[in-house]
Order: C-alpha cells, then structure tokens, then sequence
C-alpha cells in the first residue's frame, strides 16, 4: 500500500470528518460549527508529526500513514457482547458508544436519576448547560497538536458528564468505547466532556475497547484508528477520581489527549492502564490554575511483540501550594518499544511545590527498548520537587529468594511481574476491574 505524504496526510484525514451533519439544536449546533472552523483551520497548518519533531522522535508514525483510512459506520450491537465488558460496580451507571456513536440500547443510567447530575450525549445536553458549553469544549486547545485538533475538526457528538456544586456522586460512571471491525480500515474520534463544579466530588471510568470472539490481543491486519480527546475541569474544592483504561485489538492505533483544569483546593486523581493495541500515545496534560491543588497520576503500559506505547505528560502550575504525585511503569517484552516523557513546569508564583515523579520499567528481552525522560522545569526558589527513573530487569536475588521458599524459577518470575505491575492496578478502587486486569496482566506474562 502506497504511503500518504505526511504533508498531506493531516488534510486527507480532515475531509474524513468535515461533511458530517450536526444533529444538534440551533444554539448548540452554532457553537460546535465554530469549533470545528477553528480547529479545521489548525489541522490544514500541521503536518503529521515525525522524527524531526522533538515530542515524537523517538515514536514512529509510519504504520499509521500507510492506512487508507474511512470513517466507521454506525454499527448494532447485541447486549450479549457487553459481557465482557460490564463493571458490577457501574451496572446501571453505564454509557455506550459504538464506533464513535452513542447506543442508547447498551447504555443504562438507571442508578443516575439524582437531578444535579447530567450522564448523556452532548446532542441531549439541557438547555441551561448550552449557554455554559462554550467555557469548557475545546477550552485552549494547543495550536501544535494535529490530532487535538483532529478530533475537534470532527466534533459531531460526545460522552457528557456534568456535576453541580455541592453534590457528591457515590455510583461510579462508565464510559465505554467500543469498536466492531470492519472490512476496511476504520477511523473514529470519540469525545468526553467532564465538568466538576464547586465542592463535588465523583468517580468515573473511560474505557476503550474491541469487540472480538476470544482475546482481543490478536493480529488480523484488520487495522483500526481512534483518536480520543477528553476534557475534564475541576472548579473549587472539586474532586475527581479518573480510571483510564486502553485495552483495544491488537490492530489498533490509539492517540489520546486528555486535558485537566483544576481550580483552586481540588484533588484530580488518574489511574491509567494499556495492555492492547499496535500503537499507543498519550498526551496528558494538567493545568493547576487555583492554589493548593493536588494531583495524582499513576500509569502502567505492557507491551509485547513489537507494541509501541508512549506516554507524554505535563504537568503546568501557577499558584502557590501545589502538589503532584506521579509514577509511571512499563513492563516490555519481545521488541515492544515504550517512550516516556514527563514535565512538570514550577514557575516562579508556583512557591511551596511539592512535586515528585518516578519512572520505573521492567525490560524482559534483550530487544525490549525503553526512552525516558523525566522533567522539572523549576524556578521558584521555596519548592520540594524529585524526579528520575530506572531502567531494571527481574533481579537475580529476588528470583533466588522466591526460589529457597520453594518455588520453580518460572514462578518466581512471573510472581514479581505481577507485583510489579500490582502497584498500579491496586490502586484502581473497583474490585471486579482490578480482578479483570489481573487476569490479563497474568496471562500476558504467562505466555
């Protein structure tokens, strides 16, 4: 298959996602139409990034442009394929989109008919939020990212989730994404919206997946794309605890951008997991606006084969009393390729940071590759901030210590990659998430 230009490419992917209708009411539709001007206008600037560009030379784009991409198609479901992918947790606090569009038949928000929530499609939005969209959808997307600017080229509907202030949401939310392969290869860009308002405080998780008979690991050379956006704002005292969890086909391309507001005295809190897809990237990008705001962000990536992930996140502050905790892992076999890169920007008014960030990776072959490179930019001169990284394989004397109590070497090993990789997923609060993502963690160190 021929190879697009990369001058082009950006262009050719464009003319995907600009007929699309709006389904939307006159004063909504307005908006989004503005919104996709303005970033159609930025993605005819760029050029799919690539070697020469300093946040992607270490991650190849190649594979990717040698698809001929179309857009995929609304697509039925059964209720029976959800099974695989239903929470206990988020039974009945479940929305579902398949290949970008949203199924109200396999979505159930019976457990959110509290009044101070809205749960639902921005084409159903209410009429008192329309007027307050336009502070929050595509609130200062960066000018340099073409597939940011992508998604909102493209913006035809979105997972909505929108809180009042004073309400606290005890149900978590589930936001899944589902994509049924086609016999082409198919292109969607899914979009959530979430806004925390004063002193609220909920749980929700982003969930991108494939439908598949068996494991979803699989090759088929049935490629696909998705290109994610998500924006999230925390007002005042705000609080949100934010499970993203990329487990798509073993053909899929997976981009993502996630940006993060946060006000003053709110606690933003992201426990991240990719175990799938032949290529991963991950722009996450938090904006500490008010003082005294705290944040966590946790990741872990597997990769096999020859899997690229890659995880880009930043962390920019500008007020006083900040925190941010971060630790990132990859455990890598075969010729799997990881790429992390971490920043975190303590400007002069962000006094009084306390800012740590870790980077642990587990090699387990001789042609696994790791590129890291964690960042403080700091000039503040009254902050406690620590950054690094390490680069490891299994250690001999924890093999042989497992050993002496009794277990084969081929246990021994596999016991410490899952406590490896345990340290992350422990740190997700739902019981039958955490089980399932065991389950996949120890069958691909199994294999």
């Amino acid at each position: 298959m021929t190879m697009l230009k990369s001058d082009t490419y950006s262009q050719d992917l464009l003319q995907l996602t600009e007929n699309q209708t709006l389904d939307f009411n006159s004063n909504l539709a307005s908006l989004v139409k503005e919104i996709r001007v303005k970033s159609a206008n930025n993605v005819v600037k760029l050029n799919i990034p690539s070697d020469k560009d300093e946040d992607w030379r270490f991650t190849d784009l190649s594979d990717l442009q040698k698809q001929n991409w179309c857009l995929a198609n609304k697509t039925d479901l059964n209720s029976f394929v959800l099974d695989g992918f239903i929470l206990e947790e988020a039974s009945h606090s479940r929305l579902v989109f398949v290949n970008g569009f949203y199924a109200a038949n396999l979505s159930d928000i019976s457990a959110l008919s509290d009044e101070n929530i809205y749960v639902g499609n921005l084409s159903n939005l209410d009429e008192d939020k329309i007027g307050k969209i336009s502070e929050y959808l595509s609130k200062n997307e960066p000018k340099n990212e073409v597939f940011t600017a992508l998604n909102s080229a493209g913006i035809t509907d979105a997972f909505v989730i929108w809180v009042k202030a004073n309400t606290k949401i005890v149900t978590p939310i589930h936001l899944l994404h589902l994509t049924a392969r086609e016999n082409f290869s198919c292109f969607t860009q899914p979009r959530i919206l979430v806004v925390a308002e004063a002193h609220s405080n909920l749980n929700f998780i982003e969930y991108y997946g494939a439908v598949a008979s068996g494991c979803s690991d699989s090759v088929k050379q049935n490629y696909y794309l998705t290109n994610a956006v998500t924006e999230i704002h925390l007002q005042d005292n705000a609080e949100i605890h934010h499970t993203r969890i990329q487990r798509e086909s073993g053909d899929c391309f997976h981009i993502a951008k996630t940006t993060a507001f946060q006000d003053k005295n709110s606690h933003y809190t992201i426990n991240e997991v990719s175990l799938g897809g032949k290529f991963y990237r991950h722009n996450l990008h938090i904006q500490q606006q008010g003082e005294e705001t705290q944040t966590n962000l946790n990741g872990l990536t597997m990769l096999q084969g020859k899997q690229m992930g890659d995880t880009h996140s930043e962390v920019s502050l500008t007020k006083p009393h900040g925190t941010i905790n971060q630790l990132h892992k990859f455990i890598i076999d075969d010729s799997g390729r990881g790429v992390f890169n971490g920043k975190i920007h303590v400007p002069k008014l962000a006094q009084l940071t306390n800012a740590t960030q870790l980077n642990r990776n587990l090699l387990l072959s001789s042609k696994a590759r790791i590129n890291t490179k964690p960042e403080l930019q700091i000039t503040a001169d009254n902050v406690k901030c620590a950054h690094g990284a390490t680069i490891s394989q299994l250690e001999a004397d924890e093999i042989f210590y497992l050993r002496s109590r009794g277990l084969n070497e081929y246990d021994a090993r596999h016991l410490l990659m899952d406590a490896f990789a345990a340290e992350i997923i422990d740190k997700i609060p739902y019981e039958s998430l955490k089980h399932r993502l065991t389950q996949c963690v120890t069958c691909r160190t199994l294999e």
